[in-house]
């Protein structure tokens, strides 16, 4: 069973998935932040493929890109820091990328990569749907690997019906129809389409990401899906710590208040 099946199937606790861009603060410590980000706990972890234009991050997500580019950071340098992952971790990885990169290495070729480097899943945030049922399903499943899709308050009911029906592991659940980056709180606008999102009763369970960065938005989220996905808020503390421990130590700290 893929493993984002499996961590669904079999916990029992409300999941956290960490995002990370590979390449920064250093372009060796892809690694390294991942096993400090298994042995604290954290069930999941989206490792982002560094990109120019990356259309639906926030300043501190694009500035991490700019700066793991700069480090050298590429599709085919990360698949080499991959190689040997699954030695020491065990938890479920997926890849958060834009559709350039992997256009250029080719799909069939990423998508087997990805099966023999043991990652379960990926994230291509400007894949249109139709392309995706069309031509990345099929190479994707084939590999077995899940192509997670993202819904947010624009999204009609028909199009999440959609997804629902034709994707599998989880649904990408967007706090907000803004770009990535922390929030001091979900508004009751936000906590509507959250509602109107639970009452759907899709089939596949939903992680909440955009904004979680404080208790208040942490627990809002987790009470209206099965877990919570922060990028923002620890790609800013690993800038300013570098070591992946003490940056995970200062975001529990600051999920406390």
């Amino acid at each position: 069973m893929n493993r984002i099946n499996q961590l669904f199937a079999t916990t029992d606790h409300k999941i956290q998935s960490i995002y990370f861009c590979a390449g920064h603060p250093t372009l060796d410590g892809t690694a390294n932040t991942i096993q400090a980000l298994e042995q604290a706990g954290i069930d999941m972890i989206e490792i982002g493929i560094p990109f120019s234009d990356p259309m639906a991050d926030g300043p501190v997500i694009q500035d991490a890109a700019t700066k793991a580019l700069r480090n050298g950071m590429t599709l085919h340098k990360l698949f080499e820091q991959l190689h040997d992952i699954r030695l020491t971790v065990s938890i479920p990885l997926l890849l958060m990328g834009y559709l350039n990169p992997i256009y250029h290495y080719g799909f069939e070729a990423f998508f087997k990569k990805c099966r023999d480097l043991g990652i379960d899943g990926v994230i291509i945030p400007d894949l249109p749907f139709q392309d995706y049922l069309d031509s990345v399903k099929p190479l994707a499943d084939a590999y077995d690997v899940r192509v997670i899709m993202l819904i947010t308050p624009e999204t009609s009911d028909e199009r999440i019906r959609l997804i629902d029906i034709h994707t599998d592991g989880f649904i990408y659940m967007v706090s907000s129809a803004s770009v990535t980056g922390a929030q001091r709180e979900f508004n009751e606008t936000k906590q509507a389409y959250f509602n109107h999102i639970r009452n759907m009763n899709l089939r596949h369970p939903r992680m909440i990401g955009f904004g979680i960065s404080n208790k208040q938005t942490l627990e809002s989220a987790r009470a209206n899906a099965s877990g919570t996905i922060i990028g923002s808020k620890f790609v800013q503390l690993l800038e300013q710590h570098t070591e992946p421990t003490l940056a995970i130590a200062a975001l529990f700290e600051a999920l406390k208040s």
